[in-house]
């Protein structure tokens, strides 16, 4: 995975790179070849105006039927005035040359940057009638004759006599290509920083991705320990960026495993009592009864036993049951307009003997006699009904008991207030996790598996509505909320005249 994710990000970040300098490259070589370009074409122009004028200025009261040849070397002689005009213009680039041409294209004098040669006639190749009187032009490219072959002719302009007459051509050239040195210096420093700039790129790749690999490969190590039963692993989390945060979150997932894996086996080995205990009492009083070993006078008795055992059973499953179908989505509700005080107070009278059993103070407090709300009525009686039988189980003997029904923020809130063993403030957010029991705390829940109030919750949620709870160490209130009847789902009136508190 490693060398994957390496090549990937190498082959991009190169490819990027080389098209982005080729690019550069390009662009740069044909700014510069531009300017170099018109640089030298006006280098040239600037050269070869002078020396025409200085050459014409020269020829000034020379015989015009003498050979410009034998003019020109007449003219140049070493230590000549007109010579070192010449050799002046060629100090600047020692590159470049200007040639002294008759009317027939005879070569009559060449200076090679501060020298001068003359040769015999040299008819060359190239012939300039297309040169009007008077006129200059830049010919770009035009390859002189064998002896010239090295040289580029840049500039031409012809050569007159004082009466207009024309007598040759004056061409100023270069002995190499106008920018190719230039551009060869600039391709080699564009390919030496692009080597730099590589070999970066490889090794702040290579750190990116060993960076982000590490983590991949850490978790990948602790997904395999995972998969085996080992929950106790956990990612090394380093930094604050988006693979730290991903390792963070995995280390989370691994604690939920973790715990999920905890209560998955505290939850068999209380569904296992939870069967166990009531099956053998019920086996244990039958061949009591039917062996004759419990005498017929207290078979009512024993079958009374039976019977309530029979009934946790049944609750047990029905839990199950209600679990397995929440979590398939098997279970649909219907919701619909009813009191939430009403339900309260059939609630409290189905509580009404472990009630009186225990002397608990109940207070109930609804702010308003009728307050409709609307929801499936049989699951919001399950998750009342369920706060309710926690409150009450683990309220200490003569403790208070209250239940409030609000409207805070136009939405109906119910609070199940109790004083008793309370919930220690480690524990408050796992309350409503399914198989969760804090058996440290809750030592009176005997009969519950966990499962009470993570259906609760789940059915809440499936409303759209809250549930969550303030604990202490001697007290505990359950919160849960419910929505108001819109006009048109409104059955009956749901306003209220008086205030109610009654105390049972």
């Amino acid at each position: 995975m490693f060398k994957s994710v390496f090549a990937k990000y190498v082959t991009v970040v190169m490819a990027i790179m080389a098209i982005g300098f080729a690019i550069l490259l390009v662009v740069l070589t044909s700014i510069m070849g531009n300017l170099i370009s018109n640089d030298l074409s006006e280098e040239m122009d600037r050269i070869g105006t002078a020396a025409s004028a200085y050459l014409e200025e020269a020829l000034t009261g020379q015989e015009a039927s003498r050979p410009l040849r034998e003019t020109v070397s007449e003219l140049f002689v070493e230590g000549s005035v007109s010579r070192g005009r010449f050799e002046a213009l060629l100090v600047v680039d020692p590159d470049l040359n200007i040639l002294i041409t008759d009317q027939n294209g005879a070569l009559c004098a060449r200076f090679f940057g501060n020298s001068m040669r003359t040769n015999e006639a040299v008819t060359l190749p190239i012939r300039f009638s297309s040169i009007e009187n008077g006129e200059n032009e830049v010919v770009e490219s035009a390859r002189v004759s064998e002896l010239f072959s090295s040289e580029i002719l840049l500039y031409t302009t012809g050569i007159f006599s004082p009466n207009g007459e024309k007598l040759g051509y004056l061409s100023v050239s270069s002995t190499k290509a106008p920018n190719g040195r230039i551009m060869e210096d600039l391709i080699h420093a564009v390919i030496s920083a692009v080597l730099l700039v590589l070999t970066a790129a490889m090794i702040a790749v290579y750190l990116i991705s060993e960076r982000v690999t590490s983590p991949l490969r850490e978790m990948r190590s602790v997904a395999r320990k995972l998969g085996k039963g080992d929950f106790s692993s956990r990612v090394l989390v380093k930094g604050g960026d988006e693979v730290a945060e991903l390792a963070d979150a995995f280390n989370r997932m691994a604690d939920s495993l973790e715990n999920l894996e905890k209560m998955r086996s505290s939850f068999i080995a209380n569904v296992s009592h939870d069967l166990r205990t009531p099956m053998t009492a019920i086996s244990g009083f039958v061949d009591g009864i039917r062996d004759g070993v419990i005498p017929p006078e207290q078979h009512g008795h024993y079958l009374e036993v039976i019977s309530e055992e029979v009934k946790r059973l049944s609750r047990l499953v029905s839990s199950l049951l209600d679990l397995s179908r929440l979590q398939a989505g098997d279970r649909k509700f219907s919701p619909r307009t009813f009191d939430v005080c009403e339900m309260a107070r059939l609630i409290l009278i189905s509580f009404e003997q472990r009630i009186e059993d225990k002397r608990l103070e109940v207070e109930f407090d609804c702010e308003r006699d009728r307050m409709q709300v609307y929801a499936d009525r049989d699951a919001i009686y399950q998750v009342f009904y369920n706060v309710c039988h926690n409150a009450i189980k683990f309220s200490n003997e003569g403790g208070i008991l209250r239940i409030r029904i609000t409207e805070p923020n136009g939405r109906v809130q119910v609070a199940v207030y109790d004083q008793g063993k309370g919930i220690p403030e480690e524990d408050l957010p796992y309350v409503f996790d399914r198989f969760y029991k804090s058996d440290k705390s809750r030592g009176l829940d005997k009969s519950g598996v966990g499962l009470g109030l993570f259906i609760s919750k789940t059915i809440m949620e499936a409303h759209g509505e809250r549930i969550w709870v303030n604990g202490g160490i001697e007290e505990c209130e359950f919160f849960f909320t419910l929505s108001k009847p819109t006009a048109g789902q409104l059955n009956g009136n749901s306003e209220g005249t008086n205030s109610q508190k009654e105390r049972l």
